[in-house]
Parts: C-alpha cells; sequence; structure tokens
C-alpha cells in the first residue's frame, strides 16, 4: 500500500504529468462523452432536484461537470488529493458557482474528509479506483456504502483486465483499428510515459472481482450498466 500510493503521488503530484494531462483533455472527453452523460442518467432523480453526490477522485471534475448540467438542482464534492487538479478543476467548474467544492482526499490511505458529510445521495468515480489494490478497493467499497443515505447509488466508470489471451488480443486488435497511431504509441513511449503506463495498469483486475466486492460491500443492484471493450460503468445501490 505505501508503495502504490507514493508511486501514485509522483504521477498525480507531478506538474510535468498535469500539464500533460490538461493538454489532452479535450480529446480524452470527447471519447467519454456517451459514459459521462450515461452515469448521469443512472442516477434516480429529478432534473432540479436537489441533492448532494460526491466525486471521489475526482481529478479536474470532468464526470462532476456532466451530472451538474444534468441535474440542475445537484451540488457536487468533488473529492482529490492532487492539489495540482483540484487547481484546474476549480477553474473548470467555476461556471457552476458555489453549486460545487474540492475537499482534499487520499483513497489509498486517508480517513474521509469531515468535509463529506456523514450520508449523501449519490457517490461516482470515475478512473481512480483501478489505482488502488484489491484489498482497499474493497474497503472503500464498504465506506461508500456506509457515507450513502438507503437508496443512494454508486457508480464506477473504470478500465477492467481479462484473464483470457484471446479476449485481450480482440480488446487490443479494436483499439489499435480505432487509433492507427496506438501500436506506435506502445512501441515508442518515453521513459515518463512508460512509467506512468505502468501506474496505469498495475492494480487494474477483471471485472467479476470488482462486482464481487460491491455485492460483499452490501449493495444491491449491482450491474454492469455499460461495457466497451476494456472499459465498463457498474455499480448499485445502497438497500
Amino acid at each position: 500500500m505505501p508503495d502504490s500510493a507514493e508511486t501514485n503521488e509522483a504521477v498525480w503530484k507531478s506538474d510535468a504529468a498535469i500539464s500533460h494531462w490538461v493538454a489532452t483533455a479535450d480529446e480524452r472527453e470527447r471519447r467519454r462523452a456517451d459514459e459521462r452523460r450515461l452515469m448521469a442518467e443512472l442516477l434516480p432523480f429529478d432534473r432540479d432536484q436537489p441533492f448532494t453526490f460526491v466525486d471521489l477522485g475526482a481529478g479536474t471534475g470532468a464526470a462532476a461537470r456532466v451530472v451538474l448540467a444534468y441535474f440542475t438542482g445537484a451540488r457536487a464534492i468533488l473529492a482529490d488529493y492532487s492539489p495540482q487538479m483540484m487547481e484546474q478543476g476549480s477553474r473548470e467548474l467555476a461556471a457552476f458557482g458555489d453549486r460545487s467544492t474540492y475537499v482534499s482526499f487520499d483513497l489509498a490511505r486517508s480517513p474521509w474528509p469531515a468535509e463529506i458529510p456523514e450520508q449523501v445521495d449519490a457517490v461516482i468515480s470515475s478512473l481512480c479506483v483501478h489505482h488502488l489494490p484489491d484489498a482497499r478497493k474493497g474497503e472503500l467499497f464498504a465506506e461508500i456504502l456506509e457515507h450513502l443515505r438507503p437508496g443512494g447509488w454508486y457508480l464506477n466508470y473504470d478500465p477492467v483486465a481479462t484473464e483470457d489471451a484471446v479476449v485481450e488480443s480482440a480488446w487490443l486488435r479494436a483499439g489499435d483499428r480505432r487509433d492507427p497511431d496506438a501500436a506506435a504509441k506502445r512501441e515508442h513511449r518515453t521513459p515518463e510515459e512508460q512509467s506512468r503506463h505502468e501506474n496505469h495498469v498495475r492494480h487494474i483486475i477483471p471485472l467479476a472481482p470488482q462486482l464481487a466486492l460491491l455485492e460483499d460491500a452490501g449493495f444491491e443492484g449491482v450491474d454492469v450498466y455499460w461495457k466497451q471493450l476494456d472499459h465498463v460503468v457498474y455499480g448499485g445501490r445502497r438497500p
């Protein structure tokens, strides 16, 4: 766990890494628009209904911005631990005024900050849970359940792995056909890019164990609500 946390920090608290992330954000978010919107559509609220949700590992707030735009009565608490990400995110969320706020939270090893209420209406996360070791994934899911009101939903958008070589080959083939430059990018990574890649993939696990962790934590309605190749939206609600 300390090694995992320290390696994550080397990436996500690096000015150079964050500058690269921000510079390439528009292209990434265009590809993720449908998944972001689906996460909002899955939440059981009226469009103008007041509710509070937490965006864990929020980064610059890409997922939270979609939910805030979809639900005019929503209020977001964005939790992250990268000062650079939170600074950039605060600028990008300025259009929502006082409907959003950042809190500092290291998902790998910190207690939940006091600024997050004991119970909220929903929790979302995007592209961060896969950075956690399996034991911490399970712990986090249990903590999320405790912070949800009865009937509150948790939704996660993340990559998954496979232990089937045939499936993995198909994922890679389709990905390369969608991005003709992908193979060359893999073969010619800079040392910094290779380090970021290794940090990205080392704790990614197959889908089934993650769904089992949600069920073990006590969630109901656990399902894969969207899947395309190695990326999924899964979640469930607190009974």
